[in-house]
Formats: structure tokens, C-alpha cells, sequence
């Protein structure tokens, strides 16, 4: 199979929403009246992103998940996304896998595919999402002010256990492993939290590389500091139901862990009934687990009040870990 039969097999779709799709030079697509484009773009690589253990059917949702992700933390609407692909070789089992995949969850989110690459080399998958926001109300990270209540969507910690189980550093029971090997292989972007907290949210941004480094994110950008609730914290890992986790690596999935795919977001006190009212809205649960503060550093506490001693340090792609 060649390379043109591959897209129109396993990728080429009718347009439904952009005015050219794929089979042009460049797709081009209208912007709704009164609304601005937001972009993002992420490259998974086999090996550093995903292991070689993951259903092709998974690694499709994932890898357009985590890319809907960044448009739910600007608080955009997906429209449609590109798709770079990098195949060893062809194969037809594991192309209609992950085209159905990515389509299902594309699908549920009304994004189209509308165009992109295709080459032969390793594994690698790189989409670019487009989403649209209504003119000026995109949620950054450079928004928080002190006062403002810290919040984190779902749950944290779950994906980096699944991922120390598969290198062999723990042992899990059964039940505890599958669930959070589906964590980390089917993220849920937080699309309608996202949009419904237009107006609320003053700082947002989704946890891909673990909590305290993504939230160090917002409050670089805004210039200000944060007191983490350790307890608040501590009680997010959904694996702790069926498996008494040991608390350093309890502590180290959730506060490092990364791949949860969560919003973490900071909002007016005043807005904390709205904000209750979004999360039973989008069935979503949402946790307060601390505070931003002027003074710029960023506190872990214990339930005595006490600094936690942070040694753990969120994913960096050109670091050891």
C-alpha cells in the first residue's frame, strides 16, 4: 500500500465544517463571526510518550486527546486538527485501529480532520488541534491574583502508576493496575468544564506534566505564589480505593506524576457556588485544594501546617527522570 492509498483508506473524510479539506495543498477553514482561533500543537513519540504495550485503538484517542486538552484549558471549542504521522511501516490492523480511535473521540467532539503529513520512520504522531473561543475570553495561565481559590478537575495520579507499574518499580492488584493503565491510555479532555468556565476561571492550564510543575506554569505567568493543601491533595488518586498506596509514591504520582490530562484553574472565592454548579453540569468533579498568594513562592502543607520538603520534580523531556 502507498502512501495516498493509506490517507484515503484510513484518514480521508468528507469536509463537513471547513470550506477545503484534505486533498489540497492547504485546508482552509472560516472562523465563526465574533470568535478568535486558538492553536495548539503535541508530538507523541514511542518510547517517551507511549509505550509499546498500548492498543493501537488507545494510542488514536490519546493522542487527539491530549491535544483537546490544551483547547479545554483556553476554554475553546474544538473545530479540527492536522495529523502528522511518522509509520515504521504499513499496517493495515494497527492503521484501522488507530484511525478508529482517534475518529471516535474526533467525532464526539465535532473536530474534523481537514489535512496533514505522512512518512515512513519511527512511530511518532503529531496533531495540531484548532478551536475557536468567543473574542476575548480565552482562559490563560497569566490571570491568577492572590485570593484567588486553586482548583483541580477529576483526579491525579492514576497514569504515573500505571506507568511505574509497566517498569516494574511496584507490583498491583489486578483491578487497581487496569484502572489506572486506563487513565493513562484513555485521557478524558475536560472540553465542557473547560468552556462552562469562561468567566469564572481568572488562570488556567491542563496538568500534562504533573501538578506542581504545571501550576509553577500559572504562577510564573501571573506573578504570584500558591499555598498547596497537602490532605486536599492527597485523597485525588482513584487507585487508593482498591490498594493502600505507600505514601512517597502516592505523593509522587500526584504532586509529579504528570499524563492526567486534568484543568487546574484559579478563581474568585466569590464564584465558588458557580463553579460547583459547572462541575455537576459537565458531570466533572472539581476539588479546591489551595489559595494564590503575592508572595511568590509555592507551599505544600501538611495537615499540621507544616512545608512539605518537595523532591518532586514534574516531567521534563530533556531531563533524566
Amino acid at each position: 500500500m502507498g502512501e495516498f492509498e493509506l490517507i484515503d483508506r484510513f484518514f480521508t473524510r468528507k469536509a463537513r465544517q471547513a470550506l477545503v479539506g484534505i486533498g489540497d495543498d492547504c485546508a482552509v477553514w472560516m472562523p465563526s463571526p465574533g470568535h478568535q482561533l486558538a492553536f495548539s500543537a503535541d508530538m507523541l513519540v514511542e518510547g517517551r510518550h507511549f509505550l509499546s504495550t498500548v492498543t493501537p485503538r488507545h494510542l488514536g484517542h490519546k493522542a487527539l486527546a491530549v491535544n483537546l486538552s490544551d483547547l479545554a484549558a483556553c476554554g475553546a471549542t474544538p473545530r479540527a486538527f492536522l495529523l502528522s504521522l511518522s509509520l515504521p511501516r504499513v499496517d493495515e490492523a494497527w492503521l484501522s485501529g488507530f484511525s478508529e480511535g482517534l475518529f471516535d473521540l474526533a467525532d464526539a467532539q465535532s473536530c474534523e480532520l481537514i489535512g496533514g503529513d505522512t512518512t515512513q520512520g519511527p512511530l511518532n504522531i503529531a496533531i495540531t488541534v484548532i478551536g475557536e473561543v468567543p473574542s476575548g475570553q480565552a482562559i490563560l495561565r497569566s490571570g491568577a491574583r492572590p485570593g484567588d481559590d486553586v482548583y483541580v478537575s477529576g483526579h491525579l495520579g492514576d497514569a504515573r502508576l500505571a506507568l511505574e507499574a509497566f517498569r516494574g518499580d511496584i507490583s498491583l492488584p489486578q483491578v487497581t493496575f487496569d484502572l489506572a493503565r486506563r487513565r493513562m491510555e484513555t485521557p478524558t479532555p475536560r472540553l465542557a468544564l473547560g468552556v462552562s468556565l469562561r468567566g469564572l476561571a481568572n488562570a488556567m492550564v491542563d496538568i500534562s506534566d504533573g501538578l506542581l510543575g504545571d501550576l509553577g506554569h500559572v504562577l510564573k505567568s501571573s506573578g504570584v505564589g500558591a499555598r498547596i493543601d497537602l490532605p486536599s491533595v492527597e485523597t485525588l488518586m482513584l487507585a487508593t480505593a482498591s490498594w493502600d498506596c505507600p505514601r512517597d509514591c502516592l505523593l509522587r504520582c500526584v504532586l509529579s506524576g504528570g499524563d492526567d490530562y486534568e484543568l487546574l484553574f484559579t478563581a474568585s472565592p466569590a464564584h465558588r457556588d458557580q463553579i460547583q454548579a459547572a462541575a455537576l453540569a459537565t458531570l466533572t468533579p472539581v476539588s479546591r485544594i489551595g489559595v494564590i498568594t503575592s508572595d511568590p513562592a509555592l507551599l505544600v502543607l501538611t495537615e499540621d501546617g507544616q512545608t512539605l520538603n518537595s523532591t518532586y520534580h514534574s516531567f521534563d523531556h530533556f531531563a533524566s527522570r
